[in-house]
């Protein structure tokens, strides 16, 4: 399981989440920020910091959250 980063982020990209991060799997793509699904140990740290609330488990999203959960693993090639 992962945490995902979905629509809130987009044109925002605050980034307190890349501090917090105790395995620096969150990277700043183009539009977002990424989480990398094989590198993520699921702490939640970037959950609690997040100010738009852009940031869900894997295994909670809705079907108009999973294009974020495939874009990341895109970013990361491992789609």
């Amino acid at each position: 399981m992962a945490f995902v980063i979905t629509q809130p982020c987009i044109g925002e990209k605050a980034g307190d989440c890349v501090d917090v991060c105790p395995v620096d799997c969150i990277e700043e793509g183009e539009d977002q920020y990424f989480i990398d699904p094989d590198i993520c140990i699921d702490c939640g740290a970037c959950v609690t910091v997040c100010p738009v609330e852009a940031i869900i488990e894997e295994y909670d999203m809705t079907p108009e959250d999973e294009p974020f959960f495939e874009k990341a693993k895109k970013f990361y090639g491992l789609a």
